[in-house]
């Protein structure tokens, strides 16, 4: 008589469905055959990796590549291929910065040895910004873009601007604004509101006011249809600017990292000081973080904010610095009458 299925623990183990498919189709294998073989085992490599690697391509989570490896020995094995792990989507090598190990990072820098395009690009922005590795960093985020990674072309993009890693005379706006029109070319939308901004006030290219507001209009447009299909996506929630894996790492990286310093804090300083003068862009989803002192451009009206990029500071604007903006203006007007 055949065994009764433990169908209940097998679909809470993956949160994707196709984790959760591969494993009730062993699941029933297995039982279909007396509970005694493995019907997987008769089965070539190849059509296993062919099915890991879907899995890899469909992940929504690395829980879900993760529970595919823990089947049993042969998928763990198998799982660490090379042809399965360069099909790794972006949500399957999205890590949060509370999860973040030393296996963590040996997974992301097989994927990106692979060949995934997206451990190349997420963890070039975890090396260059959280970890100071900026010459590695800055060679996967390179590797990204060549493959055609759009968000890793608008990386680079900040760092021509910024000059990121080097000093001022690193700067090069012409090349920023070639990867920014190869990044917008591609969909991505914060490099076609950033190619906007260097048209309007000719910065990296011959200034052409007319088509920087078309290029603006027509990010806004695509911005709105992405919050429209990400609300219909997630039940109603909406969809935040810069909703990328790589800035959120970032953001609870630098949080965490100032949990740890406050905890550790004596009342005197160890020599944090010329890190604490580092300044975070104040786009808060943004989570880049000057590798120099004074590297970002900061608001001219108040100078207490801080950018990494002109359409950082024009969605900061629009979201929360108007107002702290003019309270700051009105309170230094009012000192000045003070006088």
């Amino acid at each position: 008589m055949r065994k009764p299925t433990r169908r209940s623990s097998l679909v809470k183990k993956g949160s994707g469905g196709r984790t959760t498919a591969v494993l009730l189709a062993k699941q029933e294998l297995v039982l279909g055959h007396g509970g005694g073989v493995d019907a997987f085992d008769r089965l070539p490599d190849d059509l296993v990796l062919a099915v890991l690697a879907g899995v890899a391509a469909c992940a929504a989570g690395p829980a879900d590549l993760a529970a595919a490896a823990l089947t049993c020995r042969r998928f763990r094995e198998l799982a660490a291929h090379p042809a399965v792990l360069s099909r790794a989507s972006a949500a399957a090598v999205s890590l949060r910065a509370g999860r973040w190990s030393e296996a963590a990072h040996q997974f992301l820098r097989r994927c990106a040895a692979a060949g995934s395009l997206h451990a190349c690009y997420f963890l070039g922005m975890v090396r260059f910004y959280c970890l100071g590795s900026r010459a590695t960093g800055a060679a996967l985020l390179a590797r990204a873009a060549s493959g055609g990674h759009a968000a890793a072309l608008y990386a680079l993009a900040v760092l021509q601007f910024n000059g990121s890693g080097g000093g001022k005379a690193d700067k090069d706006p012409r090349a920023g604004v070639a990867l920014c029109a190869r990044a917008a070319w591609l969909g991505h939308v914060p490099a076609l509101r950033e190619l906007g901004h260097c048209l309007q006030d000719g910065y990296g290219a011959r200034r052409d006011a007319a088509a920087g507001r078309h290029l603006l209009l027509h990010a806004a447009a695509r911005e709105l249809v992405a919050i429209s299909s990400a609300r219909c996506r997630r039940g109603g929630r909406r969809a935040e600017d810069g909703d990328d894996a790589a800035s959120r790492f970032m953001v609870e990286w630098w949080a965490l990292s100032a949990a740890k310093k406050s905890a550790a804090a004596t009342g005197e300083g160890d020599g944090g000081n010329d890190a604490a003068e580092l300044r975070l862009c104040s786009q808060a989803p943004c989570g880049r973080r000057e590798t120099r002192r004074h590297e970002f451009r900061r608001c001219s009206a108040c100078g207490s904010a801080s950018y990494c990029s002109r359409a950082c500071q024009a969605l900061d604007w629009k979201r929360a610095h108007r107002g702290q903006c003019g309270a700051a203006a009105a309170r230094w007007l009012a000192a000045g009458d003070a006088y």
